[in-house]
């Protein structure tokens, strides 16, 4: 069982653009067998946290039934964010004191952290990010939310190319 931020940036390490699109992002090819693909991912996934932002955009994006099976959780200070019939609970505190019930939800399986950056930050920052997987676009964005907003040090595991996307792996260095 690791704690995984799984994510997606452009070459300049933005995971949206100014304007809280990913646009730029699901315009383009990715081989849902390929190497590094989100299904084989979210089968290793026992439990997941996100940021509000994050929350709001699958909302916008995905109406509807909660996309995922696992137990969710969502890092805001905001009442009533949560939409009617979404199984996800939301926490306003330390990530380390979230991290050990995230481990018990995900059951033995990984906890995804799927972001924003903040939020991953705030998971780094704590020492509770074991691995990270990014696949790379193939643009720029020039700003934007950065894919994690905080110096830290990682060490390549494996790498490979998907489609439109140059994926890489990483172990906490």
């Amino acid at each position: 069982m690791a704690t995984v931020y799984y994510t997606a940036a452009s070459l300049d390490g933005f995971i949206v653009d100014q304007n809280k699109s990913l646009d730029w992002l699901v315009s383009r090819d990715i081989d849902a067998d390929g190497p590094f693909a989100i299904d084989p991912f979210l089968a290793s996934v026992g439990a997941l946290v996100m940021g509000a932002d994050t929350y709001e955009w699958i909302l916008h994006n995905h109406p509807g039934d909660w996309m995922y099976p696992q137990p969710s959780w969502v890092l805001t200070h905001r009442d009533g964010l949560v939409a009617d019939g979404h199984d996800v609970q939301t926490f306003a505190g330390d990530v380390a004191d979230l991290h050990p019930v995230l481990c018990a939800a995900a059951g033995g399986k990984n906890v995804w952290v799927v972001g924003g950056g903040d939020v991953a930050a705030q998971f780094v920052s704590a020492g509770l990010v074991d691995e990270m997987i990014v696949s790379y676009a193939p643009c720029t964005l020039g700003a934007g939310s950065p894919m994690l907003p905080l110096r830290s040090e990682w060490a390549l595991v494996s790498s490979a190319v998907n489609a439109d996307f140059v994926c890489a792996h990483w172990r906490r260095g």
